[in-house]
């Protein structure tokens, strides 16, 4: 499709992901006032946290392992962050009084994750599983006892049009998760620096 007037390649570049996230909020339901969880913050879950602020979210808490990507969880509109290598019991608090997250959007791919997600969740709450890892064991007792809705996402459709709109007209931001655009000369240091959480978030290729 061809992109609207004025609209840089380095802002279309996010289309992709950002229609995953959009994606995967239609099967998360309404947004709008609810209390939102994500667990990693890697590209997607970030997106993801842009993603439910614009649907109106009320407040979302993001949880990674890493504190540096944390950093970019912030301009992206969460409202707390916590290290998991700092405090690993940082998410144990939200489980008291049956849980409180009405969504949980869970980036990581870590059956840890999904755990600590079902905890902290609120009766009849709906997670939605966008990353992608291997088999893991799940607190079924919990998943039944809160009536938790459990649903995978993966890619997009329709979203794709939608995520170009949005990114056209400043309905999302995702400026803050362009770590750098180098040559197309420099792909071998562009893949190295991409593939460092410590320091890149996103890494962009000019030719």
């Amino acid at each position: 499709m061809p992109l609207p007037e004025g609209m840089t390649p380095e802002l279309a570049a996010f289309a992709e992901p950002l229609s995953v996230c959009l994606h995967a909020a239609r099967q998360a339901g309404p947004l709008l006032g609810a209390r939102v969880l994500v667990t990693g913050a890697g590209p997607i879950g970030n997106l993801a946290i842009a993603v439910a602020r614009h649907a109106g979210a009320r407040e979302i808490v993001v949880s990674d392992l890493h504190s540096t990507p944390l950093l970019t969880a912030r301009r992206m509109g969460a409202d707390r962050t916590h290290s998991l290598t700092e405090d690993a019991d940082a998410l144990l608090p939200y489980g008291l009084d049956k849980g409180h997250f009405d969504v949980v959007f869970e980036a990581s791919g870590s059956g840890a994750a999904l755990g600590a997600a079902i905890h902290a969740a609120r009766p009849q709450a709906t997670i939605v599983q966008l990353g992608l890892g291997g088999d893991v064991s799940l607190p079924l007792s919990s998943l039944v006892a809160k009536e938790i809705t459990l649903r995978g996402t993966f890619r997009f459709h329709a979203e794709f049009a939608l995520a170009v709109e949005v990114l056209a007209r400043g309905g999302i931001d995702p400026t803050p998760l362009l770590t750098a655009t180098m040559p197309a000369a420099e792909a071998v240091a562009a893949f190295e620096l991409a593939a460092d959480r410590g320091r890149a978030m996103k890494v962009q290729l000019a030719f």
